[in-house]
């Protein structure tokens, strides 16, 4: 397998997990550039992974301008870790140019956006894949599993619950968060995976969207708190709470799936443990025990196995597990609750394109 040369571009929050996924991968990958408008972050992020690797002599060099680094730098994928407001234009750019990009959710604000990012990687003939990394945790696979053999039955309503805290600290660590024009508020921000793996799921094409959302405690422009009913094409019913003001820390984050012949439940901090394994015949303690995952933080550990399937997508030319396609659904799904946030009615699918600037 061809070892892949990546940068990363965007060294703030996130970035630290990318460090990991390359380390952790670090026969198939290396990284050989770093990218922040603050070149004090590049430098750290270098740092970084020079200490993790135990080897101080690799060649990792440091840009301002990532335009510059592509000119500079033979690079055969980027990853994304910027402000959300700015994926597209970024990876679009980098698609341009020939580059294989992972890039971090949401991966647009719009829809017409996230659709010219999955054209522009057709026509480059370049994979395109985001971090939706909550799909690679055991208890997520193992339930993906069961619907695609078919174990639940009809799956008749799933529950997206995720209740954490996000004080005053938190977004004026980066001003840019809460805001209409580069994030979006909690259901965009925080909510997007477990929305991500309600609809992956259910497994059908939306039919309409109804959402109630306000901003009860925080000083920001979007949600701090948003609901949503969601109606499935195959007749199933979603439902997703998402809470940035949970006293006084992060409580859960879990998914329910609820078919005509099983029941699932995946909590955990970040849907990590397997709380109900209910089938006819299964000894619920046993799957449970087999199922664990020990995380540090809300990230979890998926961006090591995301990175290791972009690595092989690209050396054996295929589809890469999260797509653009696949990543676009939750993000309509969020996009359709903006937009009967605004309206006050119900949004049903297809819509036109909707952007979260549409709410300024």
């Amino acid at each position: 397998m061809k070892k892949l040369r990546f940068a990363i571009i965007g060294c703030g929050r996130i970035s630290y997990k990318h460090i990991e996924g390359l380390v952790e991968n670090k026969d198939a990958a290396e990284l050989v550039s770093t990218c922040d408008v603050k070149l004090d972050l590049a430098e750290a992020k270098k740092e970084e992974y020079l200490t993790k690797m135990n080897d101080s002599s690799l060649k990792v060099r440091i840009y301002e301008d990532y335009k510059v680094m592509i000119e500079n730098e033979d690079i055969d994928v980027i990853t994304i870790a910027t402000e959300s407001g700015y994926h597209a234009e970024i990876a679009i750019y980098c698609m341009n140019k020939g580059k294989h990009v992972i890039v971090e959710k949401p991966m647009a604000m719009s829809i017409d956006d996230a659709n010219e990012m999955i054209e522009v990687a057709k026509k480059n003939n370049v994979k395109l894949s985001v971090a939706h990394q909550n799909r690679f945790n055991k208890p997520i696979q193992k339930l993906r599993e069961v619907v695609e053999e078919e174990k639940l039955g009809r799956i008749m309503n799933g529950t997206a619950r995720i209740l954490w805290r996000r004080d005053d600290n938190y977004y004026k660590q980066a001003p840019w968060r809460g805001t209409w024009d580069l994030d979006g508020g909690t259901l965009m921000n925080q909510c997007i995976h477990n929305i991500d793996l309600l609809q992956w799921m259910i497994g059908s094409e939306v039919e309409r969207v109804y959402a109630e959302c306000d901003t009860f405690k925080n000083k920001i422009e979007a949600e701090d708190f948003g609901a949503i009913v969601i109606r499935f094409k195959n007749g199933a019913i979603g439902i997703v709470e998402g809470s940035a003001v949970v006293y006084p820390k992060n409580l859960e984050e879990t998914l329910s799936v609820f078919g005509t012949e099983g029941t699932v439940v995946i909590g955990g901090l970040a849907v990590n443990e397997l709380k109900t394994w209910r089938f006819e015949g299964e000894d619920e303690e046993s799957v449970k025990k087999d199922l664990q995952v020990e995380i540090d933080s809300v990230y979890g550990k998926g961006h090591t196995p995301l990175f290791r399937d972009v690595i092989e997508a690209v050396n054996e030319d295929r589809k890469p597990y999260v797509s653009g396609e696949d990543a676009i659904v939750p993000l309509s799904i969020i996009l359709a609750a903006y937009k009967s946030r605004k309206t006050g009615m119900p949004v049903s699918f297809p819509f036109n394109n909707f952007s979260t600037l549409d709410m300024k």
